[in-house]
C-alpha cells in the first residue's frame, strides 16, 4: 500500500550532504484509482430543461483518483509527526487538478492524535453505515456520475452535499475539509472519541479560515464517538457524532447535525445501518435532512464478496404537505479480489430522485456496470 523514497546511486550525494540522526522521515505515498464503465437506463423529466434534459443513457464512463503523499517521522520520545496530502486526480472540467485534504498530524500510544489542518471533523470520520463491497457508492453518491441527482449534475435536489440525505457522513452546515482541530483519544478497550474545532466554513484547503465575515458558520465544533470491538466470532462496530456551529447569516438559527451507524460481523456475513440528521436552521424546517442505510455483505470462501444495500433520504421542501424531496437508492453487487491491491468489481444500482415540491421534476435510472478498482 505504501511506496518509500530513497537515495540512489544516481543521488548519493544526498547521504553525504545530510547529518546522522536517530531519527529518519518515512517518505509514504500511495493512493488510487477507480475506473467505472457501466450502461444508464435514465428514464423522468427535469422540469424546465425540455430539450436540453440531461442525457445519460447508454454506456458511459466514471473514473476517481487520488495521489495521497503521508511522510512521517518518529522522534526518540515515541512521538510521531506525519503530513497527509491528498492530490485528485480528475479535473471535474475545470483544468486543473487540485488538492482535496492537507492536514498534519501528531501522535503516540498514550497522546492519542492531533489532527491540524484541512480535514473532515472527528464525527464525519467516526461514523459507521451500511457495509458494501464494490465501489460504485449510493452513500456519498458516485452514482450521481450516471443518475443525476443535485442541481451540480443535472439533477433536481439542491444543497445535498454532506448532507444526511443522501450520506451518512455528515457535516455541520454540510462544510468540508475546512481547517480545523481534531484530537483522537487512544483506544480504551475498542473505544475511541474525538473532538473537532473549526473556526469557520470559509473554504476547502485555503492557506487559512480567518475572516469570519466571509463565512456563514462560525466556532463549528464536532464530537465522535466510534467502539470496535470482537467477541469470539463475532465483531461489533458502532459510531456515533454530533455536530453544532454558530450561524453567520441573519434569519438563520444555529444548525447541528448527529447520527448513530452500526455493523455486525458473524463468521463470512456483516450487517448493518445508520441514521443521520441535518438541521440546517432555516424557518420552518426548510431544507432539513435525514436519511438511513442498511446492507448486508457475505464474504465468501475464495476470492469474491457479495453485497445488498439501501439508501433512503428526505429533506424537506416548502409548499403543501408531502412536498419533501426524496431520495431512494438500492444497490446489488459482486467483488473479486485479483491480488494486491487489485479487484474487480460487478454491480447493478437503481436510484431515483423527486423533488415533490416541483411538479413534474422526477428522475430516476438503472446502471449496470463494472469496475477495476487499484490501490497502492
Amino acid at each position: 500500500m505504501k511506496k518509500h523514497l530513497l537515495c540512489t546511486s544516481a543521488i548519493i550525494g544526498c547521504a553525504m550532504a545530510a547529518p546522522a540522526t536517530a531519527q529518519e522521515w518515512d517518505l509514504n505515498w500511495g493512493g488510487y484509482m477507480n475506473q467505472h464503465v457501466a450502461y444508464t437506463d435514465l428514464s423522468g423529466n427535469l422540469a424546465g430543461t425540455g430539450a436540453g434534459q440531461t442525457d445519460n443513457d447508454g454506456i458511459g464512463f466514471h473514473s476517481t483518483t487520488e495521489i495521497i503523499f503521508s511522510p512521517s517521522i518518529t522522534l526518540d520520545n515515541g512521538i510521531t509527526f506525519g503530513i497527509n496530502v491528498q492530490m485528485e486526480g480528475e479535473n471535474n472540467g475545470g483544468g486543473a487538478i487540485g488538492i482535496d485534504e492537507t492536514y498534519m498530524t501528531i501522535s503516540g500510544d498514550t497522546l492519542g492524535r492531533i489532527v491540524i489542518g484541512s480535514e473532515n471533523s472527528a464525527g464525519y470520520t467516526s461514523m459507521v453505515a451500511a457495509p458494501g463491497v464494490t465501489s460504485m457508492y449510493i452513500n456519498s453518491p458516485s452514482i450521481s456520475a450516471f443518475i443525476p441527482l443535485s442541481g451540480s449534475t443535472g439533477g433536481p435536489l439542491p444543497g445535498i452535499f454532506r448532507g444526511a440525505m443522501v450520506s451518512a457522513y455528515t457535516e455541520v452546515g454540510r462544510n468540508n475539509d475546512v481547517d480545523r482541530l481534531t484530537y483522537f483519544t487512544p483506544s480504551f478497550n475498542g473505544l475511541t472519541v474525538g473532538v473537532s474545532y473549526a473556526r469557520n466554513n470559509g473554504g476547502n484547503a485555503l492557506t487559512n479560515h480567518n475572516n469570519n465575515n466571509a463565512a456563514g458558520l462560525t466556532d463549528i465544533f464536532d464530537i465522535g464517538l466510534n467502539y470496535s470491538q470482537t467477541f469470539g466470532s463475532t465483531s461489533v462496530t458502532v459510531g456515533a457524532r454530533y455536530g453544532t456551529a454558530d450561524s453567520n447569516v441573519g434569519g438563520i438559527s444555529d444548525p447541528d447535525t448527529w447520527g448513530i451507524g452500526m455493523q455486525i460481523g458473524f463468521a463470512d456475513f456483516t450487517v448493518g445501518g445508520h441514521y443521520a440528521e441535518n438541521d440546517n436552521g432555516v424557518a420552518a424546517g426548510v431544507g432539513d435532512q435525514e436519511g438511513w442505510s442498511f446492507g448486508v455483505t457475505y464474504d465468501a470462501p475464495g476470492p469474491w464478496a457479495f453485497e445488498a444495500l439501501t439508501f433512503q433520504g428526505e429533506s424537506k421542501a416548502t409548499g403543501a404537505a408531502g412536498a419533501n424531496e426524496e431520495y431512494t437508492a438500492y444497490r446489488i453487487g459482486a467483488s473479486r479480489d485479483l491480488g494486491p491491491g487489485v479487484d474487480w468489481d460487478i454491480y447493478a444500482v437503481f436510484a431515483e430522485v423527486d423533488d415533490n415540491g416541483t411538479a413534474g421534476t422526477e428522475i430516476e435510472g438503472t446502471v449496470i456496470g463494472t469496475a477495476i478498482n487499484l490501490s497502492f
